[in-house]
């Protein structure tokens, strides 16, 4: 996933589902995987959230920081991809 000139480096299927699952089990509750790239670390982090509208805070919150990029968001039980 994540791969091409419009992406740091490619993350791996298995990865990416094992993100999905531990979203899906998860008691809190979640509904959605964001996808994010951690500068510093240089590697992806999975991030879940509650509602639709973390989105949109965090696409904001992490556009003053610099750290860290929202690189994709994820439906958990649909997996589509949410634009």
């Amino acid at each position: 996933m994540f791969e091409g000139s419009d992406f740091p480096k490619s993350l791996e299927e298995d990865l990416f589902e094992a993100w999905l699952e531990a979203g899906r089990a998860s008691k809190i509750g979640y509904k959605y995987l964001l996808i994010i790239w951690d500068n510093y670390d240089d590697d992806y982090q999975p991030l879940y959230v509650e509602e639709r509208e973390s989105i949109k805070k965090y696409e904001r919150y992490e556009s003053s920081t610099g750290r860290e990029s929202l690189v994709a968001a994820y439906d958990l039980y649909s997996e589509s991809r949410i634009g």
